[in-house]
């Protein structure tokens, strides 16, 4: 079967924080996550946007939780895309949420074939380029062979990168994965973090916001190239001044590259990380 943007969808869960999904791609959609402020919940982005998360984060009383959609949730997506012959779902990474067994479930439930699970092994702008990079071979007609091909290519050879003010929402909300020696280190102190088999560890610390920042850029350019077919997305949280100061100096280093996403983190990667955080994610793609 030849695949094609006519026939194939693209479901993202709502940690890509990619709120204008399917305004970007017809074929998009976006599948919520929850946030849960003590009796209240809501899904993010379809009842708390980023700037309302932030505020009531900084006044709460308590921290906020997560959890991830229903398998049920998933199945109202798929039957929304009765049209379509075919669903990839791109996912956060398996080991950071169950995200990716409710999407399974959601498709195995309803008896739907149609569905391919994939997970991303990255978040947020992560994997939007992955989507991305799907997307362009399917406007130009593609193979399902094609498609994972592009996926274990992204898997090998993405960047990811970010930062937090403080490690505490990682370790509050049991997300700190291999980074957990790094808890208790001094304020001025800034992790530099990836992922590594799909959950958070450490890479380098630094002193400071602009050396941290600083950092992102020299590790950026030593893994990549000035060319049209690099992907770069950055992401913040409640950090737009730090996020323009990155994409600032990403257009002056590599003017020829694609800036796929510039977006907010929302509630749930928020949780998780806080305000501060800040990412830098990137894909060397092929030419198509």
């Amino acid at each position: 079967m030849r695949l094609s943007a006519e026939n194939t969808a693209i479901v993202l869960d709502s940690t890509a924080d990619c709120a204008d999904a399917r305004e970007r791609h017809p074929n998009w959609r976006v599948v919520p996550l929850y946030v849960r402020f003590g009796e209240e919940t809501f899904r993010e982005y379809v009842d708390i946007t980023p700037e309302e998360f932030y505020l009531r984060l900084r006044e709460a009383s308590e921290p906020p939780r997560s959890s991830q959609p229903t398998p049920a949730d998933f199945a109202a997506a798929y039957e929304e895309l009765a049209a379509y012959e075919k669903i990839l779902c791109v996912l956060l990474s398996a080991r950071l949420s169950g995200t990716l067994e409710s999407a399974r479930l959601g498709a195995e439930t309803a008896g739907d074939e149609r569905v391919a699970v994939i997970d991303s092994g990255v978040i947020c702008g992560g994997a939007v380029i992955l989507a991305d990079a799907l997307q362009r071979r399917l406007e130009r007609g593609t193979s399902e062979e094609e498609l994972f091909a592009v996926v274990e290519r992204f898997k090998r050879t993405r960047g990811l990168l970010f930062t937090v003010e403080t490690l505490e929402y990682l370790v509050r909300g049991g997300r700190i994965g291999k980074a957990a020696g790094l808890a208790g280190q001094l304020l001025s102190v800034k992790p530099i973090l990836h992922f590594q088999d799909g959950e958070v560890a450490p890479l380098k610390r630094v002193r400071g916001r602009a050396k941290a920042l600083a950092e992102f850029v020299r590790m950026f350019l030593e893994a990549t190239e000035d060319s049209p077919d690099l992907h770069v997305g950055v992401g913040h949280a409640d950090a737009a001044k730090d996020a323009e100061d990155l994409v600032a100096r990403i257009r002056a280093a590599r003017p020829q590259a694609s800036l796929d996403i510039v977006t907010t983190l929302g509630p749930v990667i928020g949780t998780h990380g806080g305000p501060g955080t800040l990412g830098l994610f990137w894909f060397q793609d092929e030419p198509v």
